[in-house]
């Protein structure tokens, strides 16, 4: 495990809000130089603690106006089987979450559609098709209250 301190903190923290942020930004918020800044963060990219960077797009604008929780109870957890549905859900664009979970799902998946008619696809698609799937339970989502893929940076030490 990297050694992180409070000035890797506040970078992680920074970059999370925003990755374009400059070094001399960066710097001046941490009172490192920008060459120790600089150094700081291909540090923490190489040792994978910063894993990608991304842009956030906004769903609505790009025409994905619904969104969709699904608990998805499989027949049978076998290895194998289970393998194969993760693949298929990290194929799928509309799947933009997968979680393998305890309790009376197996999995929690976070989906897009465009409308109810391309949501039927996507279900007809992912589960319809696969035997192994027992049952599937839908939630429409009515508001995107917090969505964050942000982690805490504060020292808990």
């Amino acid at each position: 495990m990297l050694d992180i301190d409070t000035h890797d903190r506040a970078l992680l923290s920074a970059l999370q809000a925003d990755a374009r942020v400059s070094l001399d930004n960066l710097a001046h918020l941490t009172g490192l130089s920008p060459a120790t800044v600089q150094r700081r963060v291909r540090r923490l990219r190489e040792s994978g603690v910063i894993k990608r960077e991304a842009a956030i797009l906004d769903a609505d604008a790009l025409g994905w106006g619904m969104s969709f929780l699904i608990l998805v109870e499989m027949e049978r957890e076998r290895l194998d089987m289970l393998d194969a549905f993760k693949r298929r859900m990290r194929a799928e664009q509309q799947v933009q979450q997968c979680y393998y979970i305890t309790g009376d799902a197996d999995f929690a998946l976070i989906c897009l559609a465009r409308d109810m008619n391309d949501f039927e696809r996507l279900t007809q698609r992912l589960f319809f098709d696969d035997s192994n799937i027992r049952r599937f339970r839908t939630s429409v989502v009515m508001d995107r209250t917090k969505v964050s893929l942000n982690i805490g940076t504060e020292n808990e030490g």
